[in-house]
């Protein structure tokens, strides 16, 4: 297949995988952003809609329901359009949605999400064989934690550009919709960058024969019998539901211990920006120690962080504050060691297809996590109790990471 932004070792004097790379990286902003930018204007979109703020949960689950049947059929679609006409695509669709969104209109607005899931569960395969392609040198984990990096800047795009947007745009009641308008140019310019610099090779139909579904299921039994794909699947599943866990329910437990609401939402920007950090230091600590011995560090670092929230009521604050700042870097950093090690354990010119496979199992663990911890907080009527019970998905996910991390060195 033709590389993309660039053919040879050098370009210009600089490493070929910066081009790919920093595309990637502003994509994965691009699709953070629109996935979330209806949550950072939900106060505003309800009382113009005459609904409740709490349907936003809706428009999430359905956004990540749909991405798991689109993860499960990204080899086929990767395989068939190419990586690069997917991720263009997906641009212009995240800037249609966003028009979508703006429109008000509850059925076009389902509509919207329902294309954010698709496109958001085909954006990590097909990025994830333009990087593979692109990182050499023993770089890939590097690369892959960079380009992660997108989604928490996403998030902090979407919380804090567009409502200002809706407040600063005129227009009484409908500024939320004013700054939905002004979000779509970001995927629209970006597609248009991204037309200009890939090489599109032709589509190739014949993979796209017979049913996707039914290939998506070999794919499923393919990563059922390879050891390593198995461990990297419940690895996603439980490092989303924890990463999830944590941002979902780390604010409002510092709001039950008394902190007020601006300063528990400053330390879980800090908790963000810490996962971005953590994303490029655990890249690099990847490319050194391999992939599965560093998520198995980011399992230990993360289950004790946990166990010890269980007395986070006794703790002093900047304690806790600084507790939660490195859960968040080991929480929220991990994604990119993830993906590069997926790349790496899938055959020849199997990446997209590997990448999706392993993914259906993330999306499971970020639509399970949350409400398994809501479940287990109303029969025990605590966060502390509840992030030290779950503090088992750590210290699981690093048992089995080097466990396998041992069988590679024995063969």
């Amino acid at each position: 297949m033709t590389d993309t932004v660039s053919s040879g070792p050098e370009r210009a004097g600089r490493p070929e995988w910066i081009g790919p790379l920093a595309m990637m990286t502003l994509v994965q902003v691009a699709a953070t952003m629109s996935v979330l930018a209806l949550t950072s204007l939900a106060p505003e979109v309800a009382g113009s809609l005459g609904i409740g703020a709490h349907a936003i949960g809706y428009q999430i689950s359905l956004i990540y329901f749909a991405g798991v049947f689109a993860s499960a059929i990204a080899g086929s679609v990767v395989e068939t359009f190419h990586a690069e006409r997917v991720i263009v695509t997906e641009l212009g669709v995240f800037a249609a949605g966003l028009l979508l969104l703006a429109t008000g209109r509850p059925v076009l607005m389902v509509l919207a999400s329902a294309l954010f899931g698709i496109c958001y569960g085909l954006n990590n395969p097909a990025s994830s064989e333009i990087l593979h392609r692109a990182a050499r040198g023993g770089r890939h984990s590097l690369v892959f934690s960079i380009k992660q990096t997108g989604v928490p800047f996403g998030a902090v795009l979407a919380s804090t550009l567009l409502p200002m947007l809706a407040v600063a745009l005129p227009g009484t009641g409908a500024g939320w919709r004013h700054a939905l308008v002004a979000a779509a140019v970001v995927p629209l310019v970006l597609m248009v960058w991204a037309w200009s610099q890939f090489t599109f090779p032709p589509i190739r139909m014949a993979a796209w024969r017979g049913n996707p579904f039914v290939r998506a299921i070999r794919d499923q039994v393919e990563l059922y019998r390879n050891r390593r794909m198995r461990t990297l699947a419940l690895l996603g599943g439980l490092y989303s539901a924890l990463q999830l866990m944590v941002t979902a329910f780390a604010v409002v437990m510092m709001v039950e211990h008394g902190w007020p609401l601006v300063a528990a939402g400053i330390v879980a920007a800090c908790l963000q920006m810490a996962g971005a950090a953590g994303r490029i230091s655990w890249g690099l600590a990847a490319d050194r120690l391999g992939g599965f011995r560093t998520l198995g560090i980011i399992g230990v670092i993360a289950g004790l962080c946990m166990f010890l929230l269980g007395w986070a009521g006794a703790l002093p604050g900047w304690a806790l504050a600084v507790l939660l700042v490195v859960l968040g870097a080991v929480a929220t950093g991990w994604n990119g060691v993830f993906l590069a090690a997926a790349a790496r354990t899938a055959p020849s010119g199997k990446v997209g297809a590997n990448t999706g496979a392993l993914l259906v199992y993330t999306f499971i663990g970020v639509i399970i996590g949350p409400s398994a911890f809501a479940l287990i907080y109303d029969l025990i009527g605590s966060y502390d109790l509840c992030f030290m019970g779950f503090s088992c998905i750590g210290f699981a996910g690093a048992a089995m990471s080097f466990r396998q991390h041992a069988e590679q060195v024995r063969t």
